[in-house]
């Protein structure tokens, strides 16, 4: 016997049984982007290696160890993408769609990254992201935020996830910081882990981000990228955090909160939650102004977030806040005797036509009505319809009502229609 072919290892399988959660969220998702009046764009899957690694950061951990890239047959270096914004940035640019003008967009699908597979973290994995091109104020930094807090209400998560802030301030901001941070550092040296060690002078910021708690202890006296902030960078952050106090929407300063690419400035953002163990960011983002003139582009303004859907799934899941999932089929015809099979193909043809939102699903492959019975309450509908002799001569159809305690009843097509709804 062959030997049995299984799919690779963090690449899942998303089976009929789990798919109606991913359906329900990714209909929230393009409701409340719709909402705002922002745009679907939809980029490849693969794109030239060297997209990530002038958009990323050559020295982050995605481009140096996470990356899934390959030669094709031309012996170019293309990878899968890791993430949603460099594709994005490169589509704008590539089609002209932000030279000097005003962009929001939006985008969802999988990205992959060569990690070790966790619950809440896979190799291919699928994002929500939203891109804005064109405005540099706090306001739409402000609405980006609103965008989310509505996202949580809808999904009944609000009490359950954190909004933690933080601004990064301009390049030259950092750069001065830098150089104090690892200043510091290397009076420290010895006491830092292996991982902060080889980060001290490629991306000395990550430090801060730092899970060892020895590591954490040493930055307590380290200098803070706050003191290194001009009146720029201090009246945005400040007016963000105005609107966001002004629509109600709490938050808690992170000075520690860096993100873990390169093209973040100013203001960077995470949704936190506890309910998840060890995996606590639902939703992460901030501004990058920096980065379609770095691909090639006019300098232009943006700012975007970008949120993992297992991760959000899972945590639907784990609070239950996913139990009241429509069934997949309103409708189930049953039939039996000469000349159902076909009644029973062209009602639910003439159904579809007319109630273009019910679900109907046939029953097909012969047996008796019991058989059939079961089959309906095995896929939840809610309404067996029955066609047996006596209905298709006098040219009517039973109603049972699998849900609830309605009585069935035999009734006319024109009658059935309003029943159904």
């Amino acid at each position: 016997m062959a030997k049995q072919i299984q799919a690779i290892r963090g690449m899942n399988d998303f089976l009929p049984e789990q798919t109606p959660v991913w359906q329900v969220v990714e209909a929230k998702l393009r409701q409340v982007v719709a909402s705002y009046g922002y745009s679907e764009i939809r980029m490849p899957i693969v794109e030239m290696t060297n997209l990530f690694q002038r958009a990323i950061g050559e020295v982050t951990d995605v481009v140096e160890k996470e990356m899934y890239t390959f030669s094709d047959r031309n012996g170019d270096s293309l990878t899968l993408r890791p993430e949603g914004t460099a594709g994005c940035v490169r589509a704008c640019i590539e089609h002209g769609l932000v030279y000097n003008q005003e962009r929001r967009l939006w985008y969802i699908g999988p990205m992959f990254r060569h990690e070790r597979p966790q619950k809440g973290r896979y190799r291919q994995f699928h994002q929500f992201g939203v891109e804005v091109f064109g405005l540099k104020g706090p306001d739409i930094d402000a609405e980006l935020i609103m965008l989310t807090a509505r996202l949580w209400r809808e999904l009944g998560i609000s009490d359950f996830v954190t909004l933690q802030l933080n601004t990064l301030g301009s390049s030259d901001e950092r750069a001065a910081y830098r150089d104090a941070l690892i200043a510091y550092l290397e009076h420290h040296k010895d006491a830092l882990d292996e991982d902060s060690q080889r980060r001290m002078y490629s991306n000395p910021l990550r430090v801060l981000d730092s899970k060892n708690e020895r590591v954490q202890e040493i930055l307590k006296n380290a200098p803070k990228l706050s003191d290194y902030f001009g009146e720029e960078t201090q009246a945005h952050f400040t007016g963000l955090k105005s609107l966001l106090e002004m629509a109600g929407i709490s938050f808690e300063v992170n000075e520690r909160l860096v993100r873990g690419l390169d093209y973040y400035n100013y203001t960077v953002f995470e949704w936190v939650t506890d309910s998840l163990g060890a995996q606590g960011t639902v939703c992460g983002g901030g501004r990058y102004d920096g980065l379609v003139e770095q691909l090639g582009g006019q300098a232009t303004p943006a700012v975007g977030f970008a949120m993992g859907l297992e991760r959000l799934t899972l945590m639907l899941e784990t609070l239950e806040k996913v139990n009241n999932i429509p069934a997949t089929v309103d409708a189930y015809i049953c039939m039996s005797g000469e000349g159902a099979l076909t009644h029973g193909l062209l009602l639910a043809e003439k159904l579809r036509a007319d109630c273009p939102d019910l679900r109907v699903m046939t029953h097909c492959g012969g047996g008796n009505f019991k058989k059939q019975m079961k089959r309906a309450d095995k896929v939840q509908a809610r309404f067996a319809l029955i066609l047996g002799e006596t209905e298709i001569n006098d040219n009517k159809v039973t109603i049972k009502f699998l849900q609830g305690q309605a009585e069935q009843q035999t009734v006319s097509y024109d009658e059935l229609l309003p029943l159904l709804g």
